[in-house]
C-alpha cells in the first residue's frame, strides 16, 4: 500500500523561500509521475509542477516558473519542491500525489498526500 506524506510548510514572507518534501513509501514508485498541488478552500486544486520518477522529467505551471523546482532524490523515495521569490498568491495548502506514466490534472490520484499548509505574509 503506497503512501505519501508531505512536510516544510510553514509561515513565510513574501521573498522568502520555502521547500517541501514528499515521502513516498509502501511500495515502488518506478513508473509514477509525481506532481504538486496547491488548493484553496472550496477551489479547484491548482497544478503546480510534476516530475517523472524513472527519468526526471518536469513540467511546471507558468504560474511558478523560473521561481519554484521540483527535483528527486531516488535513494530517499523523496519529491521536493523548492520554491523561491514567494509571493502571497502562493498562499495555499500544498499535497503531491503521484500517478501512473502522467500525473493527472484533473480527477482522482491513485496516491496522494495530506497537504501541508503554506502561509506566504506581505
Amino acid at each position: 500500500q503506497g503512501q505519501l506524506v508531505e512536510s516544510g510548510g510553514g509561515l513565510v514572507q513574501a521573498g522568502d523561500s520555502m521547500t517541501l518534501s514528499c515521502v513516498a513509501s509502501g511500495r515502488s514508485f518506478n513508473m509514477y509521475a509525481f506532481g504538486w498541488f496547491r488548493q484553496y478552500p472550496a477551489k479547484e486544486r491548482e497544478f503546480i509542477a510534476s516530475i517523472m520518477w524513472n527519468d526526471g522529467t518536469t513540467d511546471y505551471a507558468d504560474s511558478v516558473k523560473g521561481r519554484f523546482i521540483i527535483s528527486k532524490d531516488n535513494t530517499e523515495n523523496t519529491v521536493y519542491l523548492q520554491m523561491n521569490s514567494l509571493k502571497t498568491e502562493d498562499t495555499g495548502v500544498y499535497y503531491c500525489a503521484a500517478d501512473p506514466l502522467r500525473i493527472r490534472r484533473v480527477g482522482r490520484h491513485d496516491y496522494r498526500g495530506q497537504g501541508t499548509q503554506v502561509t506566504v505574509s506581505s
